[in-house]
């Protein structure tokens, strides 16, 4: 009997089961807008249940938002953000799209005539193209030459001189043959006068003088084997050290000579005035840094001779500039042509331009407390 009982009782339960099922399937497969239609419940494996993949406009904003959290969380010293400002300033010419480039030297003409073009050199642009570098003066001259000619085409503009590649200020460039030839002769007779200003590390003595030394290009051998331009000097000192003697030219040296005023000083450091009369590559950065033992601020290359580091700077220097130590890679060279004057020509008058100071070479001034120059 127990067993019988057991055997209706499953019976039952699959009956009502089965029963529910029929009674519950229409139901279910019904919720269709019509009789004949398929289930709107997709299947497990179809492609809509499978899961979407992120676009790249999602992806984006997920590291931006990733990124100003990051920034937000972490406090910025204001050493890092000092190193910060010296970072994109020395990039930001060389991220920029040539015609861009261009553009922004017109926007920097200090003067134009019907002869020449006067332009505020930026920092961190060579004139001529070198490996790596994007923008240069000479590549942009055929875009610069459409802007100033209203995009008239044979319009042609000359480089009349050179300056280094972080190297800021006045730079002439020539419309004509004709006044590239002009200027290019008043050069070699030393007619054209340049004065530049810089930021030196530590005071001339004496405060005002002219250094004549000749410069030749030299190799210096060691762990870093480079070569630079170096002093060739025309005397020595006697054995007896009491007296000077003169020596033999180098025949590979070439004459230097660099006047020099100090304007003022400050916490280490001075602005000066330099005029050079001749012109040597690099004559100011090697008289300043090895004839009178001021480099320039910002000059890697001559801080040392025997090696290529980062500049060394006092503790005082420093913290006037808001730095430490292991970020003084990131200061550019304090060198700015500030006035350049040119003989007059057939009864006009001398042509002088000028060019203000560069942003990053005032907060320096203020930094170190040096009061600003004057306009010329």
């Amino acid at each position: 009997m127990s067993g019988i009982k057991l055997v209706n009782m499953w019976a039952s339960r699959c009956f009502r089961h089965d029963a529910a099922v029929k009674t519950r399937a229409p139901c279910f497969l019904l919720t269709g807008r019509e009789y004949g239609e398929h289930s709107s419940v997709p299947e497990p494996d179809s492609t809509a249940s499978r899961t979407r993949r992120p676009r790249a406009a999602d992806i984006a904003a997920r590291l931006r938002h990733e990124k100003e959290k990051q920034t937000a969380e972490v406090p910025v010293s204001p050493v890092q953000r000092r190193v910060s400002e010296l970072k994109q300033f020395t990039q930001q010419l060389q991220s920029v799209h040539p015609n861009v480039f261009a553009k922004a030297l017109y926007r920097s003409i200090l003067y134009q005539d019907q002869h020449l073009i006067a332009i505020n050199k930026p920092y961190g642009v060579p004139v001529y193209s070198t490996g790596g570098i994007r923008n240069s003066i000479a590549e942009s001259l055929p875009v610069l030459a459409k802007i100033i000619s209203n995009m008239q085409g044979g319009s042609q503009l000359h480089i009349c001189h050179s300056l280094g590649k972080d190297s800021t200020g006045v730079l002439l460039l020539a419309k004509t043959e004709e006044a590239y030839e002009r200027v290019q002769s008043q050069i070699k007779l030393h007619q054209m006068e340049r004065k530049y200003m810089v930021v030196t590390v530590g005071i001339p003595v004496p405060s005002e003088g002219v250094i004549d030394i000749p410069i030749m290009e030299k190799e210096v051998t060691g762990t870093q084997h480079h070569f630079k331009m170096g002093l060739s000097p025309l005397y020595r000192l006697t054995e007896e050290g009491n007296g000077l003697t003169r020596v033999r030219a180098h025949r590979q040296a070439h004459s230097a000579v660099t006047q020099y005023r100090v304007l003022d000083s400050s916490s280490g450091c001075s602005l000066v005035e330099l005029q050079p009369v001749t012109e040597v590559k690099h004559q100011l950065r090697v008289h300043m840094a090895l004839a009178l033992a001021c480099p320039i601020l910002g000059d890697h290359k001559y801080a040392y001779w025997n090696k290529l580091a980062p500049q060394k700077l006092p503790e005082g220097v420093l913290r006037r500039l808001g730095l430490e130590q292991s970020k003084t890679r990131y200061l550019p060279l304090h060198l700015h042509v500030r006035q350049i004057i040119l003989p007059a020509v057939k009864g006009h008058c001398d042509l002088i331009v000028s060019c203000p100071l560069p942003k990053y070479f005032i907060t320096t001034l203020k930094r170190l407390q040096i009061p600003l120059p004057k306009k010329p």
